[in-house]
């Protein structure tokens, strides 16, 4: 734009240059000559007057074309230069100068492509011998990821403004289940976010004031451990342990903190379940006790009572026991899972604890083992130590009696309770003999254990029976346990590339520290951001069109976190046209059972809450957003950048903004192009890359970049 607008310029200056320097010499002329001539002259040039504003208007267009080919090839072949060497410095190194003919600019041209060959050059060494030197720090980090990653413990660390920095898998199911059970107003887990969704801040203060406390006492490991209710009203036990800054004059000081978190709400219900179920028993059976006592007593005192009243109380006595017995069956229909024994349960995959289990009884008691139909996909929730010892026991008791050398596993479900089978050729064990198995201590080569079979399969909630197959010759031993949930798989991160591990961690925030003054005046560098995009109906959002589909990624410490991505089909509740679908390919049957705006907008809310929006054309988008304000309720009052008036302000004197126009610049891949989530990605790389560019021209805080898109042609568009 400004190209144009200095070429118009110029071109009214030549034209009244030319004009002007006509009139000038006609009125001097005019002046010089005497009274009779000018009106000879006058005469003449009455009637040829056309001629002269036509030859006036030839000279200006022949001045204009002359201008125009002096811009086309003198002054914008230097501007449009001057932004693509700006990219090929920054945002797109592997850019390289377009053709610009044969004369001085081509060399010129031909020359800069040649220095940025070089620099490449220069630069893949220099960033080989980097490689090289942080090949160890790499590995280091990678370790790091991998342990956070595959802990069973929910972790999560903080810097002292409650920022979290690293968090693992395990710690994002947590969050993501808090979320599901609280709705809306559940937690959310990411880098840069807030504990304190979770945690209140009060408290994590007052821990953190405790922590400080420890630490000026010579010789104690500071920590401390809270139990804190969610705003989902969820119990959570906390660990918290202090992540010690660098020592200043002598004096050690948190600079952040690392918490443990475990969701103790199920172990607290059936702690209280149980305090029921006792409270129950208790004061149902005080009643009959008392009575069993009084009819006891009356009859030790009263040894010659009549037989009709002695047969009276005899009668009491049974009524009594007989409720009490009752009430202990109904308590133990009623509460079983609440009665189980609280020995620990860990979840295992069921061919882990047969090929153990094979491995013991070969090593211990030379008994040849194989399986047969093993499920390979089964969970079990066991303790795995006592129950391989029960295997082991019953495995060594067949060969004591029966003289078994082999034993054959087999594995399947069976409803909640899996069938553990252990198959042997040969003799049948009798019903006594197995029940008096099931009541001795268990024995296995000198390894003496208190517990029976008979502890072992209560533990489990489980039973053990013995069965033979006339038909083989074969019998077994089945042992009835539980079945777990499948381990659920982390969710698969959006659009990684060559699958590299998410990225749960940021450790550069443990050196940033929320600042006081408002966002205006933040760097952008120092921000954070959600890049969104949304697909519709159309393309008219007064006149009715819908979201279909919303996707959003954030981007935090000048990092694209494209494992934690928004992404939502919408419910327009009208039809869609053939024209949008051949945009964007969603069709009617991919959003039937989609939730509709009024459900998908309080979610994203949440998730774009403390950060800058960032989309590219984003008038159009907000544009459906403010429209389901009054409906929803949700007001998004955050700062907005747009990246097509961005790349206007970096490239003004380039033809086109869209999207594509701008990712080839930047040299940012398109995926997923016409999918609110992939426009939203290929969004965010290149507002990454526009952020340098930006800086170059002065632009350094948001303020400067709002003022700055605002002053664009583009800016006046409204839908």
């Amino acid at each position: 734009m400004k190209l144009r607008f200095g070429f118009l310029l110029a071109l009214a200056a030549v034209c009244l240059l030319i004009v002007g320097t006509v009139l000038a010499v006609a009125a001097a002329l005019w002046l010089d000559l005497p009274a009779g001539e000018r009106v000879v002259l006058a005469e003449l040039l009455s009637p040829r007057s056309g001629l002269v504003v036509l030859v006036l208007l030839a000279a200006c267009c022949a001045a204009g074309w002359s201008l125009k080919w002096s811009f086309q090839v003198h002054v914008a072949p230097p501007l449009k230069m001057t932004e693509e060497l700006r990219l090929m410095l920054t945002a797109n190194r592997s850019l390289r100068l377009g053709a610009y003919g044969v004369g001085a600019h081509g060399e010129l041209s031909a020359a800069i492509n040649a220095l940025a060959d070089q620099r490449d050059a220069l630069e893949s060494d220099v960033l080989a011998q980097i490689q090289l030197a942080k090949a160890s720090v790499e590995e280091e980090k990678n370790r790091l990821a991998a342990l956070m990653s595959e802990l069973s413990q929910s972790v999560v660390v903080c810097n002292q403004d409650g920022r979290i920095l690293l968090y693992n898998n395990r710690a994002r199911r947590e969050f993501q289940a808090l979320t599901q059970e609280g709705g809306a107003a559940g937690a959310l887990i990411g880098l840069g976010r807030s504990i304190f969704a979770v945690v209140e801040r009060d408290l994590i203060t007052h821990a953190l004031d405790g922590l400080q406390r420890q630490l000026e006492k010579e010789g104690q490991t500071p920590g401390t451990n809270f139990v804190t209710a969610t705003h989902a009203g969820q119990l959570v036990r906390v660990q918290m342990a202090p992540v010690l800054s660098t020592e200043e004059a002598g004096r050690r000081s948190v600079g952040g903190y690392v918490l443990l978190l475990d969701n103790i709400t199920q172990t607290v219900e059936l702690e209280s379940r149980r305090d029921q179920i006792l409270q129950q028993l208790t004061e149902g059976s005080r009643a009959s006790l008392a009575n069993i006592r009084a009819a006891v007593e009356t009859l030790l005192e009263y040894a010659d009572i009549e037989a009709g009243q002695r047969q009276r109380f005899l009668q009491i006595i049974s009524d009594e026991v007989r409720d009490m017995g009752g009430r202990l069956d109904q308590t133990l229909e009623r509460y079983a899972d609440s009665l189980k024994a609280r020995w620990p349960l860990e979840e295992m995959l069921g061919t882990d604890l047969v090929a153990a289990a094979q491995r013991r009884i070969e090593a211990r008691l030379q008994i040849a083992t194989r399986v047969d139909a093993l499920d390979p996909e089964l969970w079990l929730k066991v303790d795995s130590y006592s129950l391989i010892q029960a295997m082991g026991y019953l495995a060594s008791r067949l060969k004591e009696s029966f003289n078994v050398r082999l034993l054959v596993f087999r594995l399947a479900r069976a409803g909640r309770l899996a069938h553990l089978d252990i198959v042997w050729s040969g003799l049948a064990v009798s019903t006594e003999t197995l029940s008096s198995w099931e009541l001795e201590p268990m024995n296995l080569s000198g390894e003496d254990s208190p517990l029976t079979l008979r502890d072992v399969m209560d533990r489990h909630g489980g039973e053990l029976w013995f069965q033979r197959i006339s038909a083989t010759q074969q019998a077994y031993f089945r042992l009835l346990i539980p079945v777990a949930a499948p381990q659920d798989a982390a969710p698969a991160p959006v659009f990684l590339r060559g699958g590299s591990r998410p990225e749960y961690y940021d450790f550069d925030l443990f050196l940033r520290r929320d600042q006081d003054h408002g966002l205006d005046e933040r760097l952008l560098t120092d921000l954070s951001y959600t890049v969104f995009d949304t697909e519709t109906t159309g393309l008219d959002p007064s006149a009715g069109d819908e979201i279909i589909q919303l996707g959003a990624v954030r981007i935090v410490n000048g990092r694209l976190l494209r494992h934690e991505g928004f992404d939502q089909l919408v419910d327009p509740r009208r039809p869609l046209s053939p024209a949008a679908t051949a945009i964007h390919g969603i069709t009617g049957d991919m959003l039937v059972g989609a939730p509709g705006i009024e459900k998908v907008l309080p979610g994203f809310y949440q998730f774009a809450e403390e950060t800058v929006l960032v989309a590219h054309n984003a008038a159009f988008d907000m544009r459906f957003l403010q429209l389901k304000e009054e409906a929803t309720g949700i007001r998004f009052t955050q700062p907005v950048l747009d990246t097509l008036l961005l790349s206007a302000v970096i490239h003004p004197n380039q033809a086109s903004h869209k999207l594509e126009a701008i990712a080839l610049r930047c040299g940012v891949s398109l995926v997923g192009r016409h999918t609110a989530l992939g426009d939203a990605i290929v969004t965010g790389e290149i507002f990454l890359k526009m952020i340098p560019l930006l800086n170059a021209m002065g632009i350094f805080t948001l303020h400067q970049a709002l003022v700055a898109a605002k002053q664009t042609y583009y800016a006046r568009i409204e839908y």
